[in-house]
């Protein structure tokens, strides 16, 4: 909508006053957020974006950040405003000079925007001074980080926060003498002035704004060199043991990921150094920026007792992150409706690279555990989404992050590259990318790169399953005379009614008194036959599912559900058994098979498995079985029986990595006197492992978990558990949890109450650890009055917080819950949401609630 401004005009003709209205079209304010149309417009103007800023970082936290920045920019498409996004208040924007002359402007909806008075066709130079918002600075006392990813660079400085207005960053900090300082660029000057250090960087390749960042303060700096390229680590980790440990295995890790994605794409690192920051409460696994990647620090510096599955997570964070240096980085999609592009080819390059680095594990498997079950969480629910989704407003962006981005699209993707061959798939992705380097593309500029290099329709091929939600149903179709097969035939059907098909590739297993069988088949219509089954004697059991392949809800026949409940264990290929342990969990989701069934299958299984990524698997599904699927009459009957199983198999494990996945499970489980009194003499250092020595962070993991079992001595276990503590970032952290566990009802609500100031939820991953304890099952009949107002803050938690804290917060919430009367709650508040409220966040809230739903139906 356009407003008509009326400008008079006053003239004398003949000694008569004659008036002329003149009607001017006045361009409309852009809006809040940063709306598509915007961004487009702005993209067709602004060219050769450079900007160069200025911080000046105070030694205390309380003291604001002062910025200058300077954009240079060629512009096109008339004389019209321009509008730079920078969301604070109109105060925080001290002066602004447009090509040399001060331009009086304000801020309106998180935008200033320049008069055409202030701006010429052709180059420009705009300068802002301002003060940095904190919201996306992440300060501490000592330290902070920026976090910019998807669009929140203008709650810090004013900028056009779009990913298709790339720009050259240089960058200025003037940070408190004694700290350290990281960005995108290299370090080309360090001048102290008295307590302050300014710190140069030199100007960065085109990035986008979520790109750029920085970090400064008191970090421990290590160094290291591989095949000619330097390493630096900035850290903050005060166990000098621990960093020794992990030290050359992270630098190791990062060499090999590079050197494997410069083999695959055929393009040397494009970003000239190579730095990495531990942050010890970072809000995701990791973040990609470039030239200066940012991870969680306890997911790099692993204990002593780490598992096989973190050291794998290790490896496969790196290679993710390390992936995103030219899937997302050197070609960024036009729009964070492709977001999950960059995300898929991360993952997906991360499962090949992981490879090498890890020889003795079954890497079909991993990715088996990886992927499947995540992704399921959400497309079985009513929460279901695309895996592409239109955006108008890129204040929604972060919403689109998830399990279908990051679970889903990767299974897709490698049955793309099935469809396409490894080669041709491998040759599409590097002519893509040196198409598009330093630029930006999309699903469609991918897809037509791709389609000339198959005979298969990849436009109907991405429609069923890019664009819409959901997952095939297979059902499998027996016809047996005289003891053997006259018909194997898989059935697809679209669960939610849109007549979709699927295309894609299974591997059906079928055993029988000869052995197994498995069948490669190609699904592409409703019914899909398998002739080489034919004339095989009856099958004991048919699993579509098998080999880990296909993807979908596989309705298995009578017969075949029968033996993976009682005799699933007996499958001798792992990756088939882990197949079949997916399906048999999903099958108990969807009511065909009872949750005592399959409890009972697992804790015969957990007897006598030995691969260590399936037993994770059962020990997580053991976990999920206990306190989310078992009423409670029948948890008190089965606690024993599975506190025993998984005791055994603690003894039983030769390695500290199967001993801490194994002790790690029975402190989530443990409910029993005996095993609550053994696991308080292990914290008390009375009792010790053999072959599993306890961090600090396992100590205090420990502290936690008997204190929300509120055992004898919980709050001196707390206290005691404080004081042990020698890294301060641990210390913090534990400090700030310690009133969810508080034995006192009214404490715990006091701290709750307390979360609903955006100040008190700065630290997602301290808030969300506290939010599992307060909504632990325990604690379910006190904290079910918290369900509703924490469900109330899901919409301002979008608004305030990183992009996956809405639906983390909304899992932390409703993860303890399985009543019938809290489902109820649960369904009631969902439908009532207003018809306003944000399409994706309903969807985010559908899929965390669904656990409860099924619960509700299923617990025994």
């Amino acid at each position: 909508m356009q407003k008509l401004v009326v400008l008079g005009v006053i003239a004398v003709i003949g000694g008569v006053v004659a008036t002329t209205l003149i009607l001017r079209r006045e361009a409309p304010p852009p809006g809040a957020g940063i709306p598509l149309t915007l961004a487009e417009s702005r993209a067709a103007r602004v060219s050769n974006l450079k900007y160069q800023v200025t911080f000046t970082i105070p030694a205390a936290r309380r003291d604001p950040v002062r910025g200058n920045l300077i954009a240079t920019f060629t512009l096109g498409g008339g004389r019209a405003p321009l509008a730079f996004d920078f969301a604070q208040p109109g105060e925080k924007l001290i002066a602004v000079h447009a090509n040399g002359t001060d331009v009086p402007t304000r801020v309106s909806d998180g935008h200033i925007v320049i008069p055409p008075a202030g701006l010429v066709n052709g180059d420009n130079t705009i300068e802002f001074e301002f003060v940095a918002g904190d919201e996306a600075l992440n300060r501490s006392d000592d330290y902070l980080y920026s976090l910019f990813v998807p669009a929140r660079a203008s709650l810090t400085l004013p900028s056009f926060d779009q990913p298709d207005l790339k720009a050259r960053w240089r960058l200025i900090l003037n940070v408190p003498a004694g700290w350290t300082a990281v960005a995108n660029g290299r370090q080309t000057g360090r001048v102290s002035s008295g307590e302050q250090v300014g710190v140069v960087f030199e100007e960065t390749p085109p990035i986008s704004t979520y790109l750029f960042a920085f970090a400064a303060g008191v970090f421990q700096e290590e160094r290291a060199e591989r095949d000619g390229l330097a390493f630096r680590m900035l850290h903050r980790e005060t166990d000098v043991k621990k960093v020794s440990r992990n030290r050359d295995a992270i630098f190791d890790l990062q060499a090999r990921a590079l050197r494997w994605m410069e083999a695959y794409t055929g393009i040397a690192y494009p970003f000239g150094k190579f730095d990495f920051v531990l942050l010890p409460a970072f809000q995701f696994g990791g973040m990609e920026h470039p030239g200066a990647v940012f991870y969680n620090a306890p997911a790099l510096f692993l204990d002593e007792s780490a598992t096989e599955n973190q050291r794998l997570g290790r490896a496969s964070l790196i290679a993710h992150e390390t992936s995103h240096m030219w899937f997302g980085d050197l070609v960024t999609m036009r729009w964070f409706n492709d977001v999950w592009m960059k995300e898929v080819f991360a993952n997906l390059m991360a499962a090949k690279i992981v490879n090498p680095s890890f020889p003795e594990v079954n890497h079909e498997l991993r990715f088996l555990y990886q992927h499947y079950p995540a992704a399921y969480e959400v497309d079985r629910t009513g929460g279901a989404n695309p895996i592409r989704q239109p955006l108008a407003n890129l204040n929604e962006a972060g919403s689109l992050y998830g399990a279908i981005i990051y679970q889903k699209a990767p299974i897709v993707m490698r049955q793309l590259e099935l469809l396409l061959g490894a080669a041709a798939f491998r040759d599409g992705l590097r002519a893509y990318l040196r198409q598009h380097a330093f630029g930006n593309a999309t699903w469609a500029d991918l897809i037509r790169e791709l389609d000339g290099r198959t005979p298969v329709d990849l436009a109907a091929w991405s429609r069923a399953w890019v664009d819409e939600p959901g997952r095939p149903r297979f059902t499998t179709v027996l016809e047996v005379s005289d003891a053997h097969v006259d018909r194997l035939a898989i059935r697809q059907d679209d669960p939610r009614g849109r007549g979709l098909v699927w295309p894609e590739r299974l591997q059906v297993v079928a055993d029988s008194a000869a052995g197994s069988r498995a069948f490669d088949v190609a699904v592409d219509g409703p019914v899909t036959d398998v002739p080489a089954a034919r004339g095989m004697p009856n099958p004991r059991w048919i699993l579509p599912a098998g080999g880990g392949l296909g993807y979908g809800d596989f309705v298995v026949d009578d017969g075949t559900l029968a033996f993976l409940t009682a005799s699933l264990y007996e499958i001798a290929d792992p990756v088939t058994r882990g197949a079949a342990l997916v399906t048999l969990w999903e099958s108990m989701l969807e009511g065909r098979v009872s949750a005592a069934a399959v409890m009972d299958l697992l804790l015969a299984g957990l007897a006598r498995e030995t691969n260590q990524l399936t037993i994770s698997q059962m020990l997580e599904y053991a976990r999920a079985g206990f306190w989310r699927f078992t009423g409670a009459d029948t948890r008190a009957r089965l606690g024993p029986k599975l506190e025993a199983v998984i005791r055994a198999g603690l003894d039983r494990a030769t390695s500290a990595s199967a001993k801490g996945a194994w002790f790690n499970a029975l402190r989530h489980v443990a409910n029993t006197g005996p095993t609550l009194a053994w696991l308080e003499r292990v914290w008390r250092r009375e009792v010790q492992i053999p072959g599993l020595p306890l961090s600090e962070s396992d100590e205090a993991d420990l502290a936690l978990d008997l204190a929300v079992r509120d055992v004898a001595h919980a709050e001196e276990i707390l206290a005691a558990q404080l004081e042990r503590f020698q890294n301060p970032d641990r210390k913090a952290r534990f400090a700030f949890v310690m009133p969810a566990l508080a034995r006192a009802e009214a404490v715990r609500e006091a701290f709750f109450t307390g979360l609903k100031d955006p100040a008190n939820r700065r630290r997602e991953a301290w808030v969300l650890e506290a939010a599992r304890y307060l909504h632990h099952p325990l604690r379910a009949a006190s904290s079910k009055k918290l369900i509703r107002p924490a469900l109330d803050l899901v919409l301002e938690i979008q608004r305030t917080g990183d992009i996956f804290f809405p639906k983390r917060w909304a899992d932390a919430t409703l993860g303890g819950y399985q009543a019938v009367t809290s489902a109820s709650e649960v369904r009631a508040f969902i439908d009532a949401l207003p018809p306003d409220y944000p399409a994706r966040l309903r969807w985010a809230l559908l899929a965390s609630a669904d656990p409860l739903f099924r619960a509700a139906r299923l617990a025994r």
